[in-house]
């Protein structure tokens, strides 16, 4: 028997208070699911999650409405503007005031209530990731706030993103600073996940200090913090000078405050993020930068650009675990190593790890490596 959030109408009208009600425009072609990536590894219906919502027939306990990477493929590609990953992320909402959600989702949710990020750090542990390092306190003068996220702050592997940033930032005497352990989670991928509330209260948290200390413009590493502050907080009624590390890394090798001085002899695959890419349109500041660094030749994999393979860590799936053969990371780093790239890159600390873990499940340990840009301009400079 199916099991449902609520009676038919009741389901269709909070679908529609949460932001879902562009369902009402399906005609139900399928172009969501040609494109859809999780149908290259198994079967992933999208139209049917969209027909079900416009029927108020919601199978909260089923896997498939936790499935969504939110890459941002899908409503690209809708001849009727269906914002898809909308009505996803409402069916989710339903699920979660349900208490229905998959295990991963449930211990991130319950670390951002109480910590404060997804991974079960303690706070005043958030920048231990900095210690030895050129790094100060954030103050009212300070230029810029430089907002590591969650996971380069708890994940060792990706910590090295923060710390090459970090290290870049004060050999181009860029006056910067970190807020300590009154930052919180940004809160786009619980967002996704379906818990609105938590996001709100992380969101309200991280906007009430960043106007206490007096903070204009904010410097980012993750592609979902640069999602979070600057699609999202101004529906607080906050406009912050929001920055990707991509596009700021390039304004300084354009004038001179960052200059190679190393040669970079490697083949390199560069993997364009969802949340980066699709979400967010920057596409060539990563590709510009590689193209200057002596020696570095670039090449495109297979999907780039808009058509960039997800890595299957968006909408919360991060937390999940994903059984070995139904990983779309394991696809994209065979896309990288058929390029014949010694290396593949990214600007993305969740697109980091998941590339990791499948250097070690396909054995590719000595065929490729994994990096993120900022770690390359930092052995190059």
């Amino acid at each position: 028997m199916t099991e449902t959030a609520a009676p038919l109408p009741e389901a269709i009208d909070l679908i529609r208070a949460t932001g879902g009600d562009s369902f009402e425009l399906c005609y139900q072609c399928g172009l969501c699911d040609t494109v859809c990536p999780w149908n290259l590894l198994t079967t992933f219906t999208v139209r049917r999650l969209v027909r079900e919502a416009q029927f108020g027939i919601l199978e909260i306990e089923a896997e498939s409405i936790w499935q969504c990477a939110a890459c941002g493929k899908c409503p690209d590609r809708c001849p009727r503007g269906v914002r898809i990953v909308d009505v996803l992320v409402s069916a989710r909402r339903i699920a979660m005031e349900q208490n229905m959600l998959p295990q991963g989702i449930r211990v991130a949710r319950g670390s951002l209530a109480g910590e404060g990020n997804p991974w079960n750090g303690k706070p005043e542990e958030r920048t231990n990731w900095a210690d030895g390092l050129s790094v100060k306190a954030f103050a009212e003068n300070t230029e810029i706030l430089y907002f590591p996220c969650c996971t380069q702050c708890y994940d060792m592997r990706a910590r090295k993103t923060a710390i090459a940033t970090a290290n870049i930032l004060a050999k181009a005497e860029v006056d910067f600073g970190i807020i300590e352990q009154a930052a919180v989670c940004c809160g786009e991928s619980i967002r996704k996940a379906g818990d609105e509330q938590v996001f709100k209260r992380l969101a309200r948290e991280n906007i009430k200090t960043f106007i206490e200390k007096g903070v204009k413009r904010i410097l980012v590493s993750s592609p979902h913090c640069y999602e979070a502050f600057k699609n999202d907080y101004p529906e607080f009624m906050v406009n912050f000078d929001v920055l990707h590390i991509s596009e700021y890394f390039l304004e300084m090798i354009q004038n001179g405050r960052i200059e190679f001085t190393k040669a970079y002899d490697q083949k390199v695959a560069y993997h364009d993020p969802c949340y980066l890419g699709r979400h967010n349109l920057i596409y060539d500041q990563p590709r510009e930068i590689l193209k200057r660094i002596p020696g570095l030749e670039l090449v495109e994999m297979a999907d780039s650009r808009d058509e960039s393979l997800c890595c299957g860590g968006g909408g919360g799936r991060i937390w999940v675990e994903t059984p070995k053969g139904e990983r779309l990371s394991d696809l994209r780093l065979q896309q990288a190593m058929a390029t014949g790239a010694s290396v593949l890159a990214t600007f993305c600390p969740y697109c980091i790890l998941n590339f990791e873990d499948s250097r070690l499940s396909l054995e590719a340990e000595h065929t490729i490596e994994i990096r993120d840009v900022s770690e390359i301009i930092q052995e190059v400079t």
